[in-house]
C-alpha cells in the first residue's frame, strides 16, 4: 500500500478532539491521565499522513483496565506491535482515520512523541524540513511504510537531538524506525 503525505488541514485539531470526547467516554471508570495527539498532525503546518494519531497516557496499574474500556467502546486490542509499554487499539470506524495508543506515563515512547511534537512546533524550519523530506519520500507509489519510517529518520534523528532524551534513548528510538 502506498504511504500518503498531504499539506496541512486545519481539520486535524477538530478531529483529534472529537475523537478524544469519545475517549473521555469509554475510559469514564479509568483515571487516565492525559490523552494526547501527537504524530504529524498534531504539528500546525506539517505535511502529514491524514492518521490522527493519539496517546491515551495511563499509570502501569490501569493500562489493561483502559484497554478493557475501549474494548467495550469498541475498540480492537493489537498488543504492542513491538513496541513496550505501548499497546495498539484499532478504532471501530475510519471517522477519522486514527491510531490510538495506551500508553504507560513517562515510558521513552510517549517521551518521544511529546518531544518530537514541542521542537516541531517550536522549529518552524525543522517542521518544514521534514515535512519536505516526508512528502517526497511518499512521491514514490512503491513506497513501503518501513522504508519511509527509515528514510524520514535522519531528519527524526536531527529533532530529537535538541530533546532531553539520552543518546541511548536516540539510538534506541532510531533502531525502532530503522530496523537497525
Amino acid at each position: 500500500m502506498a504511504v500518503v503525505v498531504v499539506p496541512y488541514s486545519d481539520a486535524w485539531p477538530g478531529q483529534f478532539e472529537r475523537v478524544a470526547t469519545d475517549l473521555r467516554r469509554a475510559l469514564e471508570g479509568v483515571p487516565v491521565l492525559a490523552i494526547e495527539h501527537v504524530g504529524s498532525t498534531s504539528v500546525p503546518g506539517l505535511a502529514a499522513k491524514p492518521v490522527i494519531d493519539i496517546d491515551v497516557v495511563v499509570e502501569r496499574a490501569h493500562v489493561e483496565g483502559a484497554i478493557a474500556a475501549l474494548i467495550a467502546g469498541g475498540y480492537t486490542h493489537r498488543g504492542d506491535l513491538g513496541v513496550t509499554d505501548r499497546e495498539s487499539m484499532a478504532a471501530p470506524d475510519d471517522a477519522p482515520r486514527r491510531n490510538v495508543y495506551v500508553c504507560v506515563e513517562g515510558t521513552l515512547h510517549l517521551r518521544n512523541h511529546l518531544a518530537v511534537r514541542a521542537i516541531l512546533r517550536e522549529r518552524a524550519d525543522l517542521r518544514d524540513r521534514y515535512g519536505a523530506v516526508k512528502t517526497e519520500i511518499a512521491r514514490d507509489p512503491g513506497m513501503s511504510i518501513e522504508t519511509y519510517l527509515a528514510l524520514k529518520s535522519p531528519v527524526l534523528q536531527e529533532v530529537l537531538a535538541l530533546s532531553d532524551l539520552t543518546e541511548a534513548e536516540k539510538r534506541s528510538i532510531l533502531a525502532l524506525n530503522t530496523g537497525f
